[in-house]
């Protein structure tokens, strides 16, 4: 089975609404923005998506909009929830409309045993002819993928890859030293990339690059090429970025600094909210200091 090669950087894209609905102007000219500043592979409907806030419907068009203007770009698709019917229905719904891989996170909220996460996404993976990539952040999740369980659904054909923000460095080296050849370990948080591909792991799953697609791809090249003193400048230079990002729940400064840039409204749909008006003004100062405005 010929395998999805996933490497670099791939962008967890935002959605943009206008008066509460999904902006498919501001979307396509988003994934416009994204091709152009040579972004390896896209990220829809995942978590900074806001998708569980999005309908069928609209999950269905954001994809095809996302297919028609990624120019060929592999699309690596959230689909994951805390219910292997549901996230079945998920994989069904959209498997024709332009996937090349499923993203599917960890079951939330339920928290099974590490045995009932293998089976869990073994029976995923045999439901599908896609490629699946793992999806690891306890943050949001309440529950860690062991080593020793990333390590044994890495054996399955079309398990290719896990995206890891456990922000565990030891178990995150661990997969990438014991991982079999053709599995692909992609960095699932901006303030890691460095250091994780830096110690084999073959990229990042972004959420800054919706803000700084060129200085992610810069970063990431350098570190790729091995010209770490200038991957270590571009890190500290995004530093604040990767930071600020965060200071309220993602994607809500990302929007914000994507409304400074005059890309998207800053709007959310329930039960996420718009930046508290510090955080906006200090989304706008992080971008100065990038000399984006």
């Amino acid at each position: 089975m010929n395998r999805l090669l996933l490497t670099g950087c791939g962008t967890a894209l935002l959605t943009p609404f206008k008066n509460n609905e999904v902006d498919y102007q501001a979307f396509a000219a988003s994934v416009e923005r994204q091709v152009e500043s040579g972004i390896n592979f896209l990220v829809p409907l995942g978590s900074t998506a806001e998708t569980p806030c999005l309908d069928d419907e609209e999950r269905i068009n954001l994809l095809e909009c996302c297919r028609e203007h990624a120019h060929g770009l592999p699309l690596v698709v959230g689909a994951g929830t805390n219910s292997f019917v549901h996230t079945v229905k998920n994989m069904k719904l959209l498997d024709s409309h332009g996937v090349d891989a499923f993203l599917i996170v960890v079951p939330y909220y339920n928290k099974p045993t590490q045995e009932g996460l293998y089976q869990y996404f073994k029976e995923i993976a045999q439901s599908t002819s896609k490629d699946i990539v793992l999806y690891n952040v306890p943050g949001r999740t309440g529950l860690n993928l062991a080593t020793e369980t990333t390590l044994r659904l890495a054996e399955i054909d079309n398990i290719i890859a896990i995206k890891e923000a456990s922000s565990n460095y030891q178990q995150i080296s661990e997969i990438i030293c014991n991982a079999p050849a053709g599995f692909t370990v992609l960095s699932g948080n901006d303030n890691e990339t460095l250091s994780l591909i830096a110690s084999g792991a073959h990229g990042v799953i972004s959420v800054a690059s919706n803000i700084v697609p060129e200085l992610m791809m810069e970063l990431v090249n350098a570190i790729r090429n091995g010209n770490l003193i200038k991957a270590r400048n571009l890190h500290f230079k995004l530093m604040p970025l990767f930071k600020n990002c965060f200071v309220e729940s993602n994607p809500i400064p990302a929007k914000a600094a994507m409304h400074a840039l005059g890309l998207m409204d800053n709007s959310l749909r329930s039960p996420l909210t718009p930046a508290s008006e510090s955080t906006y003004q200090l989304m706008v100062d992080t971008l100065r200091q990038l000399d984006m405005l």
